[in-house]
């Protein structure tokens, strides 16, 4: 690998930061900071402890899967640029807000084999909707399996009683988060109302319906409040889910599982499939042990639901460098 730094412009940084800030986060909370040292080219990805979920995720591991996520999204859009992106996962342990760093090096002969990835970031959005129930072909499961092997993670996709079992765990999760005040007011903080203008949160535009057989459990932010509720609807027969796990349960190991997360994501998204998240099972103990498959040391990380269906609405995305952003990098930046 080359020692070559390469030269850090507005226009590049801003390209790897925007990738960063589309990544998927719990609630969408983005909980993430960036620091830039242009002239050496280092990024560090910081946690942001203003943007958590301290009820429903007190250890912080969804925060920390969410800036897995992004720091995945920086390593694609530095590779699509040319450079090979160099990333320590808690590089100081003198410093428990610095997450990630990223160097960027290069350019290199044989780029990394993620980088034509980059198409589908701006892409990929959770799709709260029904699906049509159309499988996904095996070799297509077979690349997203690979995806999350590539990052230090697997990907277990269950047969039809394991995942009635799992889709069992989120029901009851489910139903434990709309009769908890504080989880209620929790995710109330983070919805937000049309014409706001917020960042953060899960606008009110874009929750989604709720199954009207009740097969699949899908997150029902808005709860008892008085707002319109999008009218159930009929989901896919059959959920098609895959489940996300590591071997170890450590805070490296959540910050793998986020970058597995999301290049998982990615693969799907090129392949025209949809995808979204539940998490809810992952938020109780219990529920997040009871998720583990026999024979298997599995720590269950997140639930994925994917297949074929229409496209998911954009959540609002904080801007990755601010409106006063300098004509030239400055010698360091936080963002």
């Amino acid at each position: 690998m080359s020692t070559y730094t390469p030269r850090v412009d507005v226009t590049a940084l801003e390209t790897v930061l925007s990738a960063a800030v589309a990544a998927p986060s719990i609630h969408n909370t983005q909980p993430w900071r960036f620091r830039v040292e242009a002239a050496t080219g280092l990024l560090q990805v910081r946690a942001d402890r203003a943007r958590v979920l301290p009820v429903a995720d007190p250890q912080r591991r969804a925060q920390y899967l969410s800036v897995g996520a992004a720091v995945l999204n920086l390593r694609v859009a530095a590779a699509h640029l040319g450079w090979e992106p160099v990333v320590r996962l808690l590089p100081d342990p003198h410093d428990a807000d610095l997450l990630a760093d990223e160097r960027l090096a290069g350019p290199r002969e044989n780029p990394p084999d993620y980088r034509w990835l980059y198409s589908s970031v701006e892409r990929r959005h959770t799709s709260r909707l029904p699906f049509t129930g159309r499988p996904v072909p095996e070799p297509v499961v077979a690349e997203m399996t690979g995806a999350a092997q590539s990052e230090g993670a697997r990907l277990w996709v269950p047969d039809i009683a394991s995942t009635r079992r799992l889709l069992g765990l989120t029901a009851v999760a489910e139903a434990r988060n709309r009769t908890s005040p504080g989880r209620i007011a929790e995710t109330r903080h983070w919805l937000t109302a049309p014409g706001t203008g917020g960042c953060y949160g899960i606008p009110l535009t874009a929750l989604g319906p709720q199954d009207q057989r009740g097969r699949i459990p899908m997150r029902d932010f808005s709860g008892p409040l008085p707002v319109p509720h999008p009218p159930a609807r009929r989901f896919e027969r059959h959920a098609q889910v895959a489940l996300l796990w590591t071997a170890h349960d450590r805070p490296q190991d959540w910050l793998r599982a986020g970058q597995a997360l999301e290049r998982v994501l990615l693969t799907a998204t090129a392949r025209g499939v949809r995808t979204s998240m539940l998490h809810q099972a992952m938020e109780w103990p219990d529920l997040r042990a009871a998720a583990r498959f026999p024979q298997q040391r599995c720590n269950p990380q997140i639930l994925i639901r994917y297949g074929y269906g229409p496209e998911g609405g954009q959540a609002p995305r904080a801007r990755a460098l601010g409106p006063d952003r300098p004509s030239a990098p400055p010698e360091e930046r936080e963002t």
